[in-house]
This record gives structure tokens, sequence and C-alpha cells, in this order.
């Protein structure tokens, strides 16, 4: 009895070990508004349900693997998104390409004429205009709130996530999505 608590104590030491040490490689760079990123130590699964990426296309976060993503959960009505969308729209510019995407998805009832109109107000050219229309991948995700902002790695698994709106073309934030892409993760 005593061996099998030994051992169960040091199982737990290794992961809690396991779930810090991301943080740690991050730690100096969780700084201003990128101090509330949690960093999992263990990658959580992401949703492999579909969104909506046009009136008669589906798409899966699968799309993108291969590549880390910044996966933005946001709605029309919502704020706090609107002041950070431009950011997202300037880190996809900065840092966009074969390893790495801004993917935004709005979550909830967002007509796409609404959307549209969103993007077109906050001068978004860039970022897609994926809908998750039943809140099913939100739901899936433990997103409550809005904005939240998950990060994925090249495996589709999440590794970070962030509530609330952020200025994601901060120098803070570019450090750490450039510590993830270079494998600080």
């Amino acid at each position: 009895m005593v061996r099998k608590l030994l051992i169960t104590a040091a199982y737990l030491a290794l992961g809690l070990g396991a779930n810090t040490t991301a943080a740690q490689d991050l730690d100096g760079l969780l700084t201003g508004e990128m101090r509330g990123l949690v960093v999992h130590g263990t990658p959580v699964a992401a949703s492999d349900l579909p969104f909506l990426a046009d009136a008669d296309t589906e798409a899966t976060l699968a799309d993108y693997a291969g590549q880390h993503v910044v996966l933005n959960f946001w709605a029309t009505w919502c704020a706090p998104c609107r002041e950070e969308m431009p950011s997202l729209q300037a880190l996809q510019h900065q840092l966009g390409g074969d390893e790495f995407q801004v993917v935004t998805l709005a979550t909830g009832r967002n007509p796409p004429q609404a959307i549209q109109r969103f993007f077109d107000e906050e001068g978004i050219t860039d970022l897609p205009q994926y809908r998750d229309i039943n809140q099913q991948i939100a739901r899936e995700m433990g997103v409550f709130g809005l904005p939240i902002t998950v990060i994925l790695d090249p495996s589709g698994q999440e590794i970070a996530r962030l509530r609330g709106d952020a200025h994601w073309d901060s120098p803070e934030a570019i450090a750490i999505i450039e510590t993830l892409i270079d494998g600080g993760s």
C-alpha cells in the first residue's frame, strides 16, 4: 500500500513538473496582456467538428494540420472582439505563412452579412470569416464568454489559451508565438 502511494505521488510530481515545463519556456515572455495566457503543460485535444467556411463549404481545424494556429472565438456583437480583431489581422500579416495562421471563428448567431459588415468597418481583409453557428465547437472546447483565443500546435492540440481581448501584434504576443513556432512548447 505504501509503495502504491509512493508510486502515485511520483507520477503526480512528474505530471505537475511536465505541466510547468512549457510555461517555464515562456515564463519571461508572459508580460503585459499576455500575462493572462494559460500555457498547458499537456496539450488538450481541439474539436474535430466542422464549421462553415462559406455558405456551401464546411471545414475543420484539421485542415490546418502542420501549422501553429491562433484560433480566435468571437462574435459581431462583442465590443472587445471589435477592438481585438485588427491586431489579429496584423499578427497574420507579420507571421502568417506555411507554419502559422490566424483563424477567426464567429460563434453563435452571426449572419454572413453581419460578419462582412464587421470586417468592413474594422478594415479586416485577410482573415477568414468562419462560422460556428450552433456554438458546438465553442462548447466542446470550453469557450464561455468572448473573445477567447486558443493556440493550437501543428498536431491540432490546444497548447495555450487567453480569455479576453489582447493586442496580438504586441511585442510580447509576437515573441510568444515565435517561441512556440520555433519549438519552445
